[in-house]
C-alpha cells in the first residue's frame, strides 16, 4: 500500500471514530452540542498532525478514545467530551491555555490545565513529579470534578494500550494505577471502570498467574452455570408473581479480585467460595418507594432460602461515601453453597457503575447524594492546605482518604458520620472538628470511657472528652487512619516544633549577648550537639534536649576534629562509586529502549559492598542488586528494580506494597529485571500448612517432603489446639518454583487441609 493509500485509510478510521464519539453522545441524555465538539476536534487534529502514538497509530487516536471513554461509560457532556479531545494539546504542542481560553472558553481551559503535566513543584527538584503532577490535578478536582474523572479515562485508554510500552514503562505505569487511579476510580464510584484498571495490571504485573486464573475461571464455568440455574428457578417463580420488571444475572468476581483473596487469605482458587454473586436490578413503580421494593424482594428470597445473618449489608438506607447503594445478602443455596444477592434498581446500577457522574442524570430532589462527595472534595482540599513535603508521605495520606471499607458511627445526639474501617476514637475527634481533635483527652464509646486509639464499630455511639491542657503527640500518627487525622497532627506538630525552636534560637542568642555568631563557630557547634541545621539546633535547646554552657566561652575551646586521610583502597571504592552513578552512554540506551537487566546470583546482596561493587564498575550492563527485607523475592518470582540515590537497584516482587509506592511516585528510576541462573544458591523461605491433627502427621509430611530430593530445613514450628494443628517450616531453596513443589507434596498428606508459602 502506497504513503498517499495509508493516509487516506487512517482519514477515514479517524472519521469514524470521531463518527462514533458523536453518536455516544448524540444516544446519552445531555444537551445537544454538538458544535463545540466538532469544533474541539478540529483543533486536537490539526494540532496532533503528523504525531503518532508508539503503537503506530495517529495520535489523535487517543484523544478520540478517551472522549468516548468519557461520553460514553462515565455518561459526562460536551464540555467534558471538548476538554478530552484537547487534553494532551498544552503538554505537546505550541497552543496555550490561553489558546484554549479564547476559544472555549473559562471551563474548558481549567480542566485542560489541570489534566496538563508540569515538571517541578512544591517538592523541589529532582522529587517526584509523578505526586507533584497528582497534586495540581487534586487541586483542580476540587473546583471541579471533571478533571479527575478524565483524568481517569486518560489513564484507562492508557492501560488499555500498554502492549506496545516497553516492560519498564509498563511497571511504572501500572504501580502508578494500581496505587492511585484504581482506588480513585472506586472512590467516585466508578466500578466498572475501576475493576478494568485492576485487571489490566494484573495481566502486565502477573501475566502467568492472570492466564492461569482465567482459564481456571472458564474451566469451572460449567459447574457455576449448573449452581446459579438451580438457585434461580424458584426465585424467578416468585419474582414473576410481583408483577415487577426485573433482570437477573450472575456476575463472576474479576480475576484481580479472585487472585487478591488468594493473597490475602492465603488459600488457593477451588477454596474461594464466593467466585460469583448474584444481582437482581428492578425496575422502580410509579409512585412507589425503591428502599420499600428492595425490601420487600429480600423477603420473598429469605422465605426461599435460608439467610446467613452476619452477612447483611443494607446500603440502601446509608449508602457508601461514593454514593453506592444496594441491598446485599448471603444465602445457602440448593446446592449447600454460599450465594451473596445482590439487589439494586436501575437507578442504583447506573451510579454503581458510572459513579457521581450518574447522579446528575437523577438530581431532581436527590441533593443527598451528593452531600458524602462534597464532604469527601473538602477533605482533599484541607490536606492539600497542609502538604507534606515528602513525596511519598503526601500520596500516602491521599491515599488513606480513598477508603474503601466503611462503618457508620453516631455522634452524642444521634448524627451518622462515616469512617473508614479501623478508625480509632480520635479520628472520628478530627472529623467533628480539629479543635475538638487538637484537645482530645479521651473517649467515650456506648458510654464506656476508652483510650484515643479504641478502634471503633459500625453502630458505635461516641462522645469526645476535650482539656485545653492536651496537644497533639507524636505518638498519636501511630494509631490514626484518616488522612484528615493524619495532616491536622502533623500540622499542628510542626507548629509546636517552630514554637520550640524559637525558644531554643532566643536562648543561644541570649548566651552571645545578641551578637552575630560567626557561621565556622555555628557549625563547629552544629558539630558538638550532631544537629543537622540551626533547625534542628535550636529545637534541641528548646526541648531541653542539650544544655547550654554557662559562658559562651566555652564554644572556642571546640576542636576541629582533623580529618582522616582515605587509605588507597578506598580511595578506590570511592572512584567506583563514582563510575556506578555515571552510567555510560550504551548502558543509558539499554534503560530507555526499556530492556532488562539480568540479575546474577553474584550480584544479589542482603547489603552493599563496595569491593564487589568495584569489580562489577567494568561489567557492561552491570549493577549492584540487593534484595530489601520488605518482600523477600526469590528466583522466579514477577520482579522489578528500583534504582536507589546511591545507584544500587533494589529487586522487589511486582506485588510489593512498598514497591507498588515507588512505581507510583518514582517512575523514572524503575527498570525490568530478569532472574539469572539460581540453581547452585540457596535462599530462605518459609512455608505454612494447617489441618486435622493426629499421630504422627509431622513424620508424613517430613517424609513427603524427603521423597525425591534432601530438603534442608532452618526450623519447625508446629502447634495443635482441638484437634487442629498448624505449622510453619522455613527452609531453604532454590527458586519459588521449588517452593512451590514443596507445597504441592505436603498437601497431598493425609489430614492437610491448606499449605501455601508464606512471607518471612
Amino acid at each position: 500500500m502506497s504513503e498517499e493509500d495509508k493516509l487516506t485509510v487512517e482519514d477515514q478510521m479517524i472519521e469514524e471514530e470521531f463518527q462514533g464519539l458523536l453518536n455516544d453522545y448524540l444516544n446519552s441524555n445531555h444537551r445537544r452540542k454538538v458544535d463545540i465538539i466538532t469544533r474541539a476536534f478540529n483543533m486536537a487534529k490539526e494540532a496532533h498532525k503528523g504525531a503518532r502514538r508508539r503503537s503506530g497509530e495517529p495520535y489523535i487516536m487517543h484523544p478520540l478514545s478517551v472522549a468516548r471513554i468519557v461520553s460514553r461509560e462515565i455518561g459526562l457532556g460536551s464540555t467534558s467530551i471538548s476538554a478530552s479531545l484537547l487534553h494532551d494539546v498544552v503538554e505537546d504542542t505550541d497552543y496555550t491555555v490561553e489558546d484554549i481560553r479564547a476559544l472555549f472558553g473559562d471551563k474548558i481551559a481549567q480542566i485542560v490545565d489541570g489534566l496538563t503535566k508540569i515538571s517541578s513543584g512544591m517538592f523541589g527538584e529532582n522529587v517526584s513529579a509523578q505526586a507533584e503532577n497528582f497534586r495540581k490535578l487534586l487541586l483542580t478536582m476540587s473546583d471541579d470534578i471533571r478533571v479527575i474523572l478524565i483524568k481517569i479515562a486518560d489513564r484507562l485508554h492508557n492501560m488499555r494500550t500498554l502492549s506496545s510500552m516497553s516492560p519498564t514503562k509498563q511497571f511504572k505505569i501500572t504501580g502508578e494505577t494500581l496505587y492511585i487511579y484504581a482506588p480513585l476510580a472506586h472512590r467516585l464510584g466508578l466500578f466498572a471502570i475501576k475493576t478494568e484498571l485492576e485487571e489490566l495490571c494484573f495481566k502486565y504485573e502477573h501475566p502467568e498467574a492472570f492466564a492461569d486464573l482465567t482459564r481456571k475461571i472458564e474451566e469451572t464455568a460449567p459447574e457455576r452455570n449448573k449452581i446459579y440455574e438451580h438457585f434461580a428457578v424458584p426465585v424467578v417463580k416468585v419474582l414473576d408473581k410481583m408483577d415487577i420488571t426485573y433482570e437477573m444475572r450472575a456476575r463472576v468476581k474479576s480475576v484481580y479480585s479472585i487472585w487478591n483473596k488468594m493473597q490475602t487469605k492465603s488459600i488457593e482458587f477451588n477454596e474461594v467460595y464466593d467466585l460469583f454473586a448474584v444481582r437482581i436490578i428492578f425496575e422502580v413503580f410509579p409512585g412507589m418507594d425503591e428502599k420499600k421494593q428492595c425490601w420487600d424482594i429480600y423477603s420473598v428470597i429469605t422465605d426461599i432460602y435460608k439467610l446467613r445473618p452476619d452477612r447483611i449489608r443494607d446500603w440502601v438506607s446509608h449508602p457508601k461515601a461514593n454514593g453506592y447503594q444496594a441491598l446485599h445478602l448471603t444465602v445457602m443455596g440448593p446446592d449447600g453453597k454460599w450465594i451473596e444477592i445482590q439487589i439494586r434498581s436501575r437507578r442504583m446500577d447506573d451510579i454503581a457503575e458510572k459513579g457521581f457522574a450518574a447522579h446528575w442524570k437523577y438530581k431532581e430532589n436527590r441533593i443527598e447524594e451528593d452531600n458524602e462527595l462534597d464532604k469527601w472534595l473538602k477533605t482533599i482540599q484541607e490536606i492539600l492546605s497542609n502538604p507534606n513535603p515528602n513525596a511519598i508521605d503526601f500520596l500516602d495520606t491521599v491515599k488513606m482518604n480513598l477508603f474503601s471499607s466503611e462503618i457508620f458511627v453516631f455522634t452524642p445526639k444521634g448524627e451518622i458520620k462515616t469512617l473508614p474501617q479501623g478508625a480509632t476514637a480520635l479520628d472520628f475527634a478530627y472529623t467533628i472538628h480539629t479543635r475538638i481533635g487538637d484537645h482530645c483527652l479521651g473517649a467515650k464509646v456506648n458510654h464506656t470511657l476508652v483510650p484515643l486509639s479504641q478502634q471503633l464499630r459500625s453502630g458505635d455511639q461516641i462522645e469526645i472528652l476535650t482539656s485545653q491542657s492536651v496537644y497533639p503527640q507524636p505518638e498519636w500518627l501511630n494509631f490514626v487512619t484518616t488522612a484528615k487525622a493524619r495532616t491536622k497532627i502533623e500540622a499542628s506538630l510542626r507548629r509546636q516544633r517552630r514554637r520550640i525552636a524559637e525558644v531554643g534560637k532566643n536562648m543561644l542568642e541570649e548566651l552571645f549577648d545578641n551578637e552575630p555568631i560567626d557561621n565556622t563557630l555555628f557549625n563547629k557547634i552544629l558539630h558538638s550537639y550532631k544537629a543537622e541545621n540551626k533547625e534542628d539546633l535550636y529545637f534541641m535547646i528548646g526541648h531541653n534536649e542539650v544544655i547550654l554552657p554557662t559562658s559562651k566561652n566555652a564554644f572556642f575551646k571546640i576542636r576541629e576534629e582533623p580529618e582522616k586521610q582515605d587509605n588507597l583502597f578506598v580511595r578506590y571504592m570511592k572512584q567506583a562509586m563514582n563510575a556506578i552513578k555515571k552510567p555510560s552512554a550504551d548502558q543509558k540506551n539499554a534503560k530507555e529502549d526499556g530492556e532488562s537487566y539480568i540479575l546474577q546470583p553474584e550480584q544479589v546482596k542482603p547489603k552493599v559492598n563496595l569491593k564487589e561493587v568495584y569489580e562489577l564498575t567494568e561489567v557492561k550492563f552491570r549493577k549492584n542488586f540487593i534484595v530489601p527485607a520488605c518482600c523477600n523475592p526469590l528466583p522466579g518470582d514477577d520482579v522489578f528494580g528500583y534504582i536507589t540515590e546511591n545507584e544500587e537497584v533494589e529487586v522487589h516482587k511486582r506485588s510489593c506494597q512498598t514497591g507498588l509506592k515507588l512505581k507510583s511516585s518514582f517512575g523514572d528510576r524503575i527498570i525490568a529485571v530478569a532472574w539469572g541462573d539460581y540453581r547452585q544458591y540457596s535462599f530462605l523461605a518459609s512455608i505454612t500448612f494447617t489441618g486435622i491433627d493426629r499421630i504422627g502427621i509431622l513424620g508424613s509430611i517430613l517424609a513427603k517432603l524427603a521423597e525425591d530430593v534432601v530438603v534442608n530445613i532452618q526450623s519447625v514450628n508446629v502447634s495443635s489446639k482441638d484437634g487442629i494443628f498448624e505449622g510453619v517450616f522455613n527452609l531453604h531453596v532454590h527458586s519459588a518454583e521449588e517452593v512451590n513443589q514443596l507445597c504441592a507434596k505436603i498437601a497431598k498428606v493425609d489430614g492437610v487441609s491448606t499449605v501455601h508459602r508464606s512471607p518471612l
